[in-house]
């Protein structure tokens, strides 16, 4: 049955019900993983967007075939939080160091002409350094309590007081780190121009853009299944 949208809806609470729907806010610029509890309604004012034209948008889209691995929020705990670490935590540890040296390397040769590009070095070290404690936090503490809560409810016991107090205490710290990562790659994109490739810089640079641009799709689509599906699941617990 096709997803009735409404202007009062979040845009996480319209992405998580329909992927499909993604594309219509990434195509008008609107954030819908950290930027998910924003309503609708919202959303449009503060980007001059007619609502009844990005409504028939995502009703549109929701006419199309249906992508049945894409369908996240069917997904049990277990298997979600799984997918996660094998499908996006598995990127981040392959790119985050290699993205970090590209982007260390152009800052020192194109950064007389280009200062912008040590800026976003600078930013996105930081970056790699801090996902290295968030995927820890997420692997060895979060997830595990997740699923052995989620196995207690299943079974039909009481989820043991520790594991719901380490899902707690993990939740607003993980939400809060998701915040501060958005923001910076979103002055990543900023200071990059929509990562644009000036006339005048190596093959290097070109890659690195690609790579940051790269690394914010898989971000948005990483954060999205937590923030919007896992975190609101595991609040249930």
């Amino acid at each position: 049955m096709q997803e009735s949208i409404t202007g009062n809806k979040t845009i996480g609470e319209i992405v998580a019900a329909d992927f499909r729907t993604a594309k219509v806010f990434e195509n008008h610029g609107i954030d819908f993983c950290c930027g998910g509890k924003v309503a609708l309604t919202a959303i449009c004012i503060e980007k001059g967007l007619d609502l009844a034209a990005i409504t028939s948008e995502l009703e549109a889209v929701q006419g199309e075939n249906t992508d049945r691995s894409q369908n996240y929020s069917s997904w049990t705990l277990p298997f979600l939080a799984d997918y996660i670490v094998n499908t996006h935590h598995v990127y981040l540890k392959e790119n985050d160091e290699q993205i970090a040296a590209y982007a260390t390397k152009i800052a020192g040769v194109h950064g007389a002409h280009h200062p912008e590009v040590i800026r976003i070095a600078a930013i996105f070290n930081k970056i790699a350094s801090d996902m290295v404690g968030h995927l820890k936090e997420e692997e060895e503490v979060f997830f595990p309590a997740l699923k052995r809560a989620d196995a207690a409810r299943i079974a039909g016991t009481s989820p043991a007081a520790t594991d719901l107090e380490a899902i707690r205490t993990s939740l607003l710290r993980l939400y809060s780190e998701h915040e501060e990562i958005g923001n910076a790659i979103h002055e990543i994109r900023h200071l990059s121009k929509e990562y644009a490739i000036p006339d005048d810089v190596c093959n290097t640079f070109m890659l690195t853009y690609k790579k940051l641009n790269e690394f914010e799709d898989d971000l948005h689509i990483h954060v999205h299944l937590e923030n919007n599906i896992l975190f609101p699941k595991a609040l249930q617990l």
